[in-house]
């Protein structure tokens, strides 16, 4: 596996030289400044691969080209969103790059109610639905949110409301509507609450036939220019604010390869997403997609219940992440047989634990460098033993 570590640029405290001293070769990045919708420039493309690469690495994954509220409700700028991400497509094979991550989330990204949960090992990210629905129900006041969630979480979730200070109401409105990671970008409570009235009477079947669409446009050029394309799974992998999500099992991820049979329709197979649900396994999803699994993300999840969740340290957790990554390791094996050029599969240490030994307290959530860097250094012990054991 090609191991790289996701930056988020000129603004990540994490400095390149540190990245380098972690031991990964590979960058995973984005020109997070320029929004959604609006193509990306060869200049600027080429300045940021340039200034990786004096720092002695490789530009090696793209995440994420974000895929726009307008594809995937299919709004009015829906054709030019997508001219706009296929003209980036084309530039990024110009300059040699050939992997890019995506997902196709209505309106947020990856949601987490605590960014900072206190453990031995840290500080983790945690998802808990009934903080969540407290937000949804009791703060954003969403119209209907009540109907969708069972009575005893909302029972729950008005008590735990009803005790909440000020500060963490606010707190806690303000992870949830979040923006991209390592964006500038966040949504109000009334920008949001216009975006979910784009999506009013979307459920799964018509959000996939977006996905479908969106894929029929973009894939062709992906195929053009060298890239492989790699969705991103849901995360969490079940529905948020009454929005349908789409890419949260091993249906999804058949239906989603089915839909444009390519190896530039590929996926980005993260451990964390998959592995929140109990009915995903996930060495058997690797063997049954392991030809279409273009890029990884390795990071550990431990379910405490239903719906919540907080992230584990690389090796722990309730994934086995050892049979995992000899179950990848298997599949670039047999790449490599068949001489395929793409054998090595990037992947990268995901959503470290901030320790307190850690220098850098200003990393975005869950890209702490001394988490990071001890997920990436286990990683890297368990490949070595894995290979050791399956010549």
């Amino acid at each position: 596996m090609e191991q790289t570590w996701r930056w988020f640029g000129p603004k990540d405290p994490i400095a390149l030289a540190h990245v380098r001293e972690a031991g990964a070769t590979g960058i995973v990045t984005a020109l997070h400044q320029i929004p959604g919708g609006t193509a990306w420039e060869d200049a600027a493309i080429a300045e940021r691969k340039a200034m990786i690469e004096a720092a002695g690495l490789r530009w090696s994954v793209v995440e994420s080209i974000p895929v726009t509220n307008a594809i995937k409700a299919r709004t009015a700028a829906w054709q030019h969103d997508v001219e706009a991400w296929k003209a980036t497509l084309r530039a990024l094979g110009r300059a040699g790059i050939d992997m890019v991550c995506y997902n196709f989330m209505p309106i947020v990204d990856w949601t987490r109610t605590d960014l900072a949960w206190p453990m031995t090992s840290g500080l983790a990210l945690r998802f808990d639905i009934v903080d969540f629905a407290a937000c949804d129900v009791f703060i954003l006041q969403r119209p209907g949110a009540d109907d969708e969630y069972d009575v005893d979480i909302l029972a729950e979730a008005q008590n735990r409301f009803a005790g909440m200070s000020e500060a963490r109401r606010e707190e806690l409105e303000r992870i949830i509507l979040a923006g991209l990671p390592g964006s500038d970008f966040a949504y109000d409570r009334a920008a949001f609450l216009d975006l979910l009235r784009q999506y009013a009477g979307m459920g799964p079947e018509e959000l996939r036939q977006s996905l479908v669409e969106f894929l029929n446009e973009v894939v062709p050029v992906a195929e053009e220019a060298g890239i492989r394309l790699g969705i991103h799974p849901d995360d969490p992998p079940f529905p948020l604010f009454g929005l349908p999500r789409i890419v949260s099992t091993a249906a999804d991820a058949a239906a989603l390869l089915d839909a444009y049979d390519s190896r530039s329709n590929g996926l980005t197979f993260c451990v964390g997403s998959y592995g929140s649900r109990r009915d995903n396994d996930l060495v058997t999803m690797i063997e049954a997609f392991g030809p279409r699994i273009n890029f990884l993300h390795l990071r550990n999840v431990t379910i405490e219940s239903p719906q919540v969740f907080h992230e584990a340290e690389h090796l722990g957790g309730g994934s086995d992440m050892v049979a995992i990554v000899a179950a990848v390791r298997m599949e670039e094996k047999r790449r490599a047989a068949e001489g395929r050029p793409d054998h090595a599969i990037p992947m990268r240490p995901d959503h470290g634990h901030l320790l307190d030994a850690d220098p850098v307290r200003n990393a975005n959530p869950g890209y702490s460098y001394l988490g990071r860097l001890k997920g990436l250094a286990e990683l890297r012990g368990v490949t070595r033993a894995v290979d050791a054991l399956i010549p």
